[in-house]
Order: C-alpha cells, then sequence, then structure tokens
C-alpha cells in the first residue's frame, strides 16, 4: 500500500506513520528505510532532526537527499520493504530553491509511484489552511504544495490526516471501491469521532 500521511506542525503525522511502520515491520519482518529530505543545518531545524532520530527504531536505515526523492524511491523500493519519506514538503522547499524545474521533478515522482513495488508512506505538512503568504516564493510553495497533495492523493491508496495526534482517514482501498459520496460521508463520521475522543480526553485530563 502507498499512502499519504498529512497534517500541520505538531499534528502527530510523524509518530503515526512511524507507528504504522513499526506494526508493519512486526507483522512482516520486513525491513523499513528512512528518506529524509532535510538539510543538516544548525539551530532549530537540526534539533528537530534529532528528535525525528531519537524516535526511530535504531535498526532502520536512513537515506538523505533532500533533491534526488524520486531517484532514491525507485533505487531502495523493494517487495520485502517499506519506505517512509519525510517529508514531502521539506522536499518541495528545496527544490523550489535550487534551479532544478519543480514541475519535472513532481511529474517524476508521480511517475516513479506506479514502479515501486514496495510499501510507501509519504509524510507532509498541511500549509494551506492559513493566511496567505505575502511574499510570491512563500504563496507558490503554498501553492505546489496543495497541488502536489492534490496529484499524489488520487494516485495513492490511503490518505490519513493527522489531527491531535489522531488519524483521520480521508481516503482507504475500501472507498475507493464504493460511490465517491461514501468518502465524504466516512470523512464526516471520522472527523465527528475524532472530536468525541479529543473532548473525552479533554474531559478525563
Amino acid at each position: 500500500m502507498k499512502q499519504l500521511i498529512i497534517g500541520g506542525a505538531r499534528s502527530g503525522k510523524s509518530r503515526l506513520a512511524q507507528d504504522y511502520a513499526a506494526n508493519w515491520q512486526a507483522q512482516t519482518n520486513g525491513d523499513v528505510i528512512i528518506i529524509a529530505t532535510a538539510e543538516i543545518t544548525e539551530g532549530a531545524m537540526a534539533k528537530r532532526i534529532a528528535h525525528h532520530k531519537s524516535n526511530r527504531p535504531i535498526q532502520w536505515q536512513v537515506i538523505e537527499t533532500n533533491l534526488d526523492l524520486s531517484q532514491a524511491l525507485l533505487k531502495h523500493s523493494q517487495a520485502t520493504n517499506l519506505i517512509l519519506v519525510d517529508c514531502l514538503t521539506l522536499w518541495l522547499s528545496n527544490t523550489l530553491l535550487s534551479k532544478r524545474c519543480w514541475q519535472h521533478e513532481k511529474q517524476a515522482l508521480l511517475n516513479a509511484l506506479q514502479q515501486l513495488p514496495g510499501e510507501v508512506v509519504f509524510i507532509s505538512n498541511e500549509v494551506g489552511q492559513g493566511v496567505v503568504p505575502l511574499g510570491e516564493l512563500s504563496r507558490e510553495f503554498v501553492d505546489e504544495s496543495g497541488w502536489l497533495h492534490q496529484a499524489l492523493a488520487k494516485q495513492l491508496d490511503k490518505v490519513t490526516m493527522a489531527v491531535a495526534g489522531l488519524p483521520l482517514v480521508l481516503k482507504s482501498p475500501v472507498h475507493t471501491q464504493r460511490d465517491p459520496n461514501s468518502v465524504v460521508n466516512s470523512t464526516v463520521a471520522n472527523c465527528s469521532s475524532v472530536i468525541r475522543s479529543a473532548n473525552t480526553k479533554s474531559l478525563e485530563a
């Protein structure tokens, strides 16, 4: 299965992705590979990278590539492994700031999806629900991020939004076999479930 887990800052998306990968590995005894797209820097980003590393099992292989995502996926994907991409929005930002053609890189990723024999979990940030940025590059980043997520969602088997550490399933393999309206109805039901769960935790606290 190939899937996207998307959410805002500190929404719990990385933890959900890592939990899925750990459960998959426990059931299949397969290998988990992390493709990390962040550039090693100092300051806050370095602390975030260290935090993510500390929460991963030490036996998971980590491959660092800030630009060559499609090539890394094609090279390392196997029927017996799961690749966790962390994360798409950093890859997008790196590409926009480089001299590479973003549309070419985006299409290369979409084309690669059909050729990957193993499981893939993409992690990405939802950045389109806030205030529209004033800067031209920032607006381009928000626009391209949204279009990338839409394009991926059409091809992927499952799409999950992380909200307060809880999974809100927007698309699953079951939904693709039903009437499109069932996806909307299921999403509303899941959203209600998330709200009820959050309210329960609040009362217990």
